[in-house]
């Protein structure tokens, strides 16, 4: 039998919580299956912050390359500044193992009852592209503490970045619902959105069985609150 090695980060606040309940329903699934999940467990995020000055120790990502998953709870706490908690931990893990899709399911479940008024069944993919983009840490601060202090970040899309993400949107809404949306903003972000939307259409064009709509963020935002029925996967930066 194979032993799957999964490293376990539970992190912080309802991570807590959530990770080991998750942890009691995969161990009742490998029982199920016949499966050999070996669980390593890593306390790091805020509290190790506070105790350490760091997220992880200076080796963390080799540790987590000997694992064939990594199940992370969550990252944030109000003792430790956002950038040192997704910076010091979750965009370096992302970056390492090129984790360059964050898959997000919205779905309403028969029994459960719905915050909506509407009754229409709702199975929306997200699919986001998560290396680059805004993510990217191209930039800087100068001239800190002076009246003249400057920062400046740099949004950067590749176009393996772009298309990898539209290729795995693409196939999603394949064999789905057929119908792929991408998130622009195009009228008013004058290079990468132009760039994106070039790059997304040709890619959606290797897929004759589904339609490609394109929609500015402002009005995406609209329609999935009065209408999230209607789509089915969305492709965003």
């Amino acid at each position: 039998m194979t032993t799957h090695k999964i490293a376990v980060i539970a992190g912080d606040g309802i991570g807590q919580e959530v990770v080991p309940a998750a942890l009691e329903c995969l161990e009742r699934i490998a029982r199920l299956h016949s499966l050999d999940l070996q669980f390593t467990h890593f306390d790091w995020g805020s509290d190790y912050y506070l105790r350490h000055g760091r997220m992880m120790p200076e080796d963390g990502l080799e540790q987590l390359a000997q694992h064939a998953a990594i199940f992370l709870g969550a990252v944030g706490s109000p003792q430790v500044s956002d950038a040192e908690s997704l910076w010091g931990l979750l965009i370096p893990i992302r970056r390492e193992f090129q984790q360059y899709i964050n898959v997000r399911p919205v779905k309403t479940l028969d029994g459960v009852k719905s915050p909506l008024a509407s009754k229409e069944p709702i199975d929306i993919l997200i699919v986001r592209e998560n290396n680059e983009g805004e993510y990217s840490e191209i930039g800087g601060r100068i001239y800190r503490g002076q009246p003249h202090e400057s920062a400046i970040q740099e949004t950067i899309f590749t176009r393996l970045g772009v298309s990898r993400a539209a290729h795995y949107a693409a196939s999603q809404a394949s064999s789905r619902g057929r119908r792929l949306t991408s998130a622009t903003k195009s009228n008013g972000i004058i290079h990468t959105m132009p760039f994106w939307d070039e790059v997304v259409e040709e890619t959606a064009r290797l897929y004759p069985d589904i339609s490609l709509s394109s929609e500015l963020v402002d009005a995406l935002a609209a329609h999935l609150v009065l209408k999230p029925w209607t789509y089915d996967v969305i492709v965003a930066s």
